[in-house]
């Protein structure tokens, strides 16, 4: 039996055909594994678990179908889903996980983070990022109507469109200092995250020991995750040759 790891999957209620493809996915590649964990942004944009588009309810239930066939599935935020809470997690089945997290991966204590953290260059995000992960700020949202969040949610994408456009792409990418930082705190020698849409396998080492940082890439017309075993690790990616 395998664990699965994807992240960034961006859903939208605008793209069936990422939908589907996610449906599709969770069918077809989930037959032999025991564990599935989702490591932040499952959903392109999240207004609060009281309002679910109706076009996410196949993959709500598809998730559903995989608790009932034995799958255990871990959820993470990321930077486009905060919002996602313990209400939606329950409904799809899924144990909401706190980012980082560590788990013990066929002997190998790693961590998983879904990434924004990671990316300290960026102070302004980084600013942002604190501040949108305030209680108080997100109990104010969820009490606002949902023509208010979703104006809210569309001025910060629209803000954050314009800025990337400013940033470089070292700017947005991790910090090579703060995930040695992040790994050595944790005394871990293996990361698992996404955000960066990166996907690639990173020698380093960290307290003179051998590690590696793995990073999931994101999905658009194209499938991308990790799956492991106790005797190997692959990431499938069609960016990777």
């Amino acid at each position: 039996m395998s664990t699965l790891f994807i992240s960034d999957l961006h859903l939208s209620r605008e793209n069936h055909d990422l939908i589907n493809l996610t449906i599709n996915f969770l069918k077809q590649e989930t037959k032999d594994i025991k564990t599935l964990y989702i490591l932040g942004d499952l959903f392109n944009t999240w207004l609060g678990d009281d309002i679910v588009p109706t076009e996410f309810e196949p993959v709500i239930r598809q998730l559903q179908q995989l608790k009932q066939n034995g799958i255990t599935i871990y959820l993470m935020v990321g930077n486009r889903d905060f919002m996602l809470g313990e209400q939606f997690a329950l409904r799809a089945g899924c144990k909401l996980i706190p980012d980082p997290y560590i788990i013990d991966l066929y002997g190998t204590q790693t961590l998983l983070m879904h990434g924004d953290s990671l990316c300290s260059d960026d102070v302004s995000y980084q600013r942002y990022r604190r501040w949108t992960r305030s209680k108080l700020l997100q109990w104010c949202f969820l009490n606002l109507s949902a023509k208010y969040r979703q104006g809210i949610s569309d001025k910060i994408k629209q803000k954050s469109r314009q800025q990337k456009q400013f940033k470089s792409a070292m700017i947005m990418d991790v910090n090579q200092n703060e995930v040695s930082a992040v790994m050595s705190k944790f005394n871990v020698t293996q990361l698992i995250h996404g955000h960066t849409h990166r996907p690639a396998f990173h020698q380093l080492t960290i307290n003179g020991k051998p590690a590696q940082r793995i990073v999931l890439g994101d999905w658009d017309n194209n499938v991308s995750f990790l799956k492991c075993d106790n005797q190997h690790i692959t990431l499938a990616d069609h960016r990777l040759t």
